[in-house]
């Protein structure tokens, strides 16, 4: 096999279909780009959620004289109260540790957490936060035992219960849906990509059907005939999943790592799974143009 007659047919493709080879290499793009990102925020997801819901705590707020319960009849937690609540939580096969956090240390906490917004930290007096009892687990899928006990003590030294899987399960559904967003555009593109192929392989073919019909007259195999167009495809999903890396280095720098910073992910994306979801997506933008070239010529060319 000739490799420079291969090649030299390769350029005369690309070159005569220019501008139907350019649409193609940036819709490839833009598809292996969301699925990249989408692969990249699904796998933030996965490995924050094994991180957060290890670390998930049961926070009972107990009775002051401010509480909204109507059962706290307006009165603080009395120390048998809390005793009762914090021994009975204890004996939770379930629960790991109980402490109990006093309202000058809630303020002391909460100003940590929020001492870059001076605005709700000076806002915050000690008492604003009420006591409570914050409860470590020693398995996080049983929370419902820790719940269902605060549940009942209402009114009894408790003034409210917040389950915090709650809160982060809602975050997390956020950025799942983010995720699928990306997954579902970028299949609508590679659909898109699919077509471009078809008709830039179709058209190709059409170009050059003179030379192929000589080739077919001289003995050449069906193989020899198609590799060039195939080539074709897959140069055309290279040089695709080669912008796609540049958009993908993009989205981990612009997007992923300002939402650790934001949302406080303890977990962060590493170069390396950065590196494999790349080296994933443009594989398969090579792959699918590659299969969608073969495929073609399969079905709609006698060659």
């Amino acid at each position: 096999m000739r490799l420079h007659f291969v090649f030299q047919e390769i350029w005369i493709g690309l070159r005569r279909n220019l501008t139907m080879t350019i649409s193609l290499v940036i819709t490839v793009a833009i598809a292996m780009a969301l699925f990249g990102t989408g692969m990249l925020l699904k796998k933030q997801v996965d490995s924050s959620k094994g991180y957060w819901y290890d670390k998930v705590e049961v926070s009972i707020y107990l009775c002051t004289k401010t509480s909204s319960e109507p059962k706290c009849s307006k009165k603080d937690a009395t120390e048998d109260q809390i005793a009762e609540l914090k021994d009975s939580l204890s004996k939770l096969p379930v629960v790991a540790d109980v402490k109990f956090e006093s309202k000058q240390e809630a303020f002391d906490r909460f100003q940590k957490l929020f001492s870059s917004s001076p605005g709700m930290s000076q806002a915050t007096k000690v008492g604003d936060i009420p006591p409570s009892l914050r409860v470590k687990l020693k398995n996080p899928e049983k929370i419902n035992d820790v719940i269902s006990l605060g549940e009942a003590s209402k009114g009894n030294g408790v003034d409210q219960v917040i389950n915090e899987r709650k809160l982060l399960e809602k975050l997390f559904k956020i950025l799942n849906g983010l995720q699928w967003a990306a997954l579902f555009i970028a299949l609508i593109q590679v659909f898109a990509s699919v077509l471009l192929v078809g008709n830039t392989v179709r058209l190709s073919a059409f170009n050059r059907r003179r030379e192929t019909g000589i080739m077919r007259l001289v003995g050449a195999s069906n193989m020899y005939i198609q590799l060039p167009f195939i080539l074709e495809g897959a140069i055309a999903g290279l040089a695709g999943g080669i912008i796609a890396a540049v958009m993908l280095v993009g989205s981990k720098v612009l997007l992923i790592d300002r939402l650790e910073d934001s949302l406080g992910f303890a977990s962060h994306l590493t170069w390396t799974q950065v590196a494999g979801v790349i080296i994933f997506s443009v594989a398969v933008g090579v792959l699918l143009c590659a299969g969608a070239s073969f495929l073609t010529l399969r079905r709609y060319l006698k060659i």
